[in-house]
């Protein structure tokens, strides 16, 4: 055990824990509207976080909290409900290996906005990344036309927001302890995620009538606590103690645990989509072997 890398140890939880997430997300969806489920996922995700996370909070700098709201929304906020309202529409494991983009997103934001250089492996990467994108979404468009893969820019927008939030944990919070960094995030949005719970007619008699409703909270409080709270302390670190691009590979191994329960819960999954989830991932380790060498060096 002394001999096993960090690194690797916190990459292989991650993968599984969020890996396991887009079932629940689907699960929770039978009882639950997108926007009822990405508020509730962020309450409770907040109670857990700011309990064990407050004290943390004391000595932040004004500087610390500028970026840890900025943080709060694209890493946390936007991407709860994102991920809910796609999975309205497109299956769980197509929606985690669109999740595979996140890598890629981190390499063309680092390069756009961040200063980060980038090499000509890195754009391969990025260009076959978008190619087993097109034909996972087309292919899937054919052999599930009852599902709508337009919802699948829902997901694409959320990756660019991990991106964003990986480059800024890195460059801006990179002294801030990861459950600090976490509590913050819910400091600022578990009170919004309240609101829009209310508007949402959560409370109401007849959302808690649904047969499904009470599964639903459950599977709800599953992914919060292990999905959202605890995965972001572990993902916060694992950004901190290597670079953003290489916390982000966790993607490399979320599609495969998401695939084995998408199929288990009777997910239609063809050799086409394989392909082009094999193509992401092709360009997810041209982008990320890249980086890593420019770290090392």
């Amino acid at each position: 055990m002394k001999n096993l890398n960090p690194k690797l140890i916190y990459l292989i939880l991650l993968s599984l824990v969020w890996g396991s997430s887009f079932i629940l997300i689907k699960k929770s969806l039978l009882g639950l509207t997108a926007f009822q489920l990405g508020a509730l996922r962020t309450v409770f995700a907040g109670i857990v976080l700011l309990f064990f996370g407050f004290t943390k909070l004391k000595g932040l700098s004004r500087k610390h909290w500028t970026w840890i709201f900025v943080s709060s929304l694209v890493g946390s906020f936007f991407p709860a409900f994102l991920f809910a309202i796609a999975q309205t529409e497109i299956d769980s494991a197509v929606t985690s290996i669109l999740n595979s983009l996140v890598p890629l997103n981190t390499v063309l934001l680092g390069i756009t906005f961040f200063k980060i250089g980038s090499s000509k492996r890195q754009i391969l990467g990025v260009a076959l990344g978008f190619i087993g994108c097109a034909i996972l979404i087309l292919k899937g468009a054919v052999i599930n036309p009852n599902q709508n893969y337009l919802f699948a820019g829902f997901v694409i927008i959320a990756t660019m927001m991990y991106a964003t939030n990986a480059n800024i944990i890195k460059r801006y919070l990179d002294d801030v302890k990861p459950l600090a960094i976490a509590a913050g995030h819910y400091a600022f949005i578990t009170i919004p995620a309240i609101i829009i719970l209310i508007f949402t007619d959560f409370f109401k008699s007849e959302t808690m009538a649904n047969p499904e409703f009470n599964w639903a909270v459950i599977y709800t409080l599953i992914l919060a606590v292990f999905g959202t709270a605890m995965a972001k302390v572990f993902y916060n670190k694992l950004i901190q103690i290597s670079n953003p691009v290489f916390a982000s590979s966790v993607t490399y191994m979320m599609p495969v645990v998401a695939l084995i329960w998408g199929l288990i819960d009777g997910e239609n999954f063809t050799w086409l989509q394989g392909l082009g989830a094999l193509i992401i991932l092709s360009g997810v380790y041209l982008s990320n072997a890249s980086k890593n060498k420019k770290t090392e060096a």
